[in-house]
C-alpha cells in the first residue's frame, strides 16, 4: 500500500514515554498494518483520538473534518439535531498516515459506512469488567454471550479491545434501523443479565458493575463508535484492539496482552485474518 508520500514531522517526539516510542514508532506501526486495519475503517466516518503531546499529556477527540487534514482525508456530509455537518473518513493508506501524521493514535469507526450512514451494518457488545474482575471471567463472558446469539442463528467475532475488555462483534446485512439495532443490542445484554445477573450488569456506571461485567450495548446507537480492529489504545501499554479466532482466546492473558510491540510478530505468525469469514457475511436483525 502506497504511504512512502507522507512525511512524518517530529518524528523523533516521544509518543510512548514509559516505552520509549516516538511519533516515527507509531506511523511505522500503522504502515505495517495498513492492509489490515483498512477494511474495517475505510468509508466509515470516524471519531479519532489526538494526542499531539502524546499519552499523558492534552489528547482529544475529532470527528468533525478540519482543514489541513490531508488530501486523502475526506469528508461527508450528514445529518445533525441542529443541521448537518462534515464527518471524516479516509479510503486508502496514505488517508491513513496523514492522519497519523496529525497525531492521531485511536480510530474509532461508525457501524455504518459513509454511503448509508443510517443502518448499521454491525452490533458491537463492549465487555467492560470491573477492576476486581479475573479476566478468566471475561474471557468466559465473551462465551456466554457468543452461546446467546447463536442460539438466534448470529455469529459473531471476537477482539481485544486493547484497554480492559473484549468486544465481541456481530456483522449485519444493512437495512434495520439505529433504534431497531440499539433496542436489539440492549435486549440481548438484558437477557445476559437475567441468566447470569451475578457476572453481568447492562446498566452504566461504576456502582452498578462492582464484582461484575458492564455489557456496554450503548454503542450501537447512531452516531456512536467503537475501536478499530489493530488501533493502537493511548494507554501506558500501547494496547491494540486485536481480532481474535474465538480458540485463541484462551491464549490472551489480558485485554492489553498484544500491543504495539509485539502486534507486528501476532499477525505475522497467525497468518490469515480471523474476521474473514465476516466479510461478505449476511446476517439480518432477527426478532428477539
Amino acid at each position: 500500500m502506497h504511504t512512502d508520500s507522507v512525511t512524518i514531522t517530529h518524528p523523533h517526539r516521544i509518543v510512548f514515554p514509559q516505552l520509549k516510542l516516538s511519533k516515527q514508532d507509531v506511523a511505522d506501526y500503522y504502515r505495517a498494518v495498513a492492509a489490515w486495519i483498512l477494511p474495517g475503517i475505510a468509508d466509515r466516518p470516524l471519531s479519532l483520538v489526538r494526542c499531539p503531546g502524546g499519552i499523558g499529556k492534552t489528547c482529544f477527540f475529532q470527528k468533525h473534518l478540519a482543514k489541513g487534514a490531508g488530501d486523502h482525508v475526506h469528508g461527508v456530509t450528514i445529518a445533525e439535531k441542529n443541521g448537518v455537518d462534515r464527518y471524516l473518513y479516509i479510503d486508502d493508506a496514505q488517508g491513513l498516515l496523514e492522519l497519523v501524521q496529525l497525531n492521531v493514535l485511536e480510530f474509532h469507526p461508525w457501524g455504518a459506512r459513509v454511503t448509508d450512514p443510517e443502518h448499521a451494518d454491525r452490533i458491537v457488545f463492549d465487555l467492560d469488567p470491573h477492576a476486581s474482575v479475573a479476566w478468566a471471567r471475561v474471557q468466559a463472558a465473551a462465551e456466554s454471550l457468543r452461546e446467546q446469539l447463536a442460539s438466534i442463528h448470529l455469529e459473531s467475532f471476537v477482539r481485544t479491545s486493547g484497554g480492559k475488555g473484549l468486544h465481541v462483534v456481530v456483522p449485519l446485512q444493512p437495512g434495520a434501523s439505529w433504534d431497531e439495532v440499539r433496542d436489539f443490542a440492549q435486549s440481548v445484554a438484558e437477557a445476559l443479565v437475567a441468566l447470569e445477573p451475578k457476572e453481568f450488569v447492562s446498566v452504566a456506571g461504576e456502582k452498578n458493575r462492582k464484582g461484575r461485567i458492564f455489557i456496554d450495548w450503548l454503542r450501537n446507537g447512531r452516531g456512536a463508535t467503537s475501536i478499530a480492529s489493530y488501533s493502537l489504545r493511548a494507554s501506558e501499554s500501547a494496547g491494540v484492539a486485536m481480532p481474535l479466532a474465538w480458540a485463541d482466546l484462551k491464549r490472551i492473558k489480558s485485554a492489553d496482552a498484544i500491543n504495539v510491540q509485539n502486534a507486528i510478530d501476532w499477525i505475522t505468525k497467525r497468518g490469515k485474518d480471523p474476521w474473514a469469514a465476516m466479510h461478505g457475511m449476511v446476517q439480518k436483525l432477527p426478532r428477539f
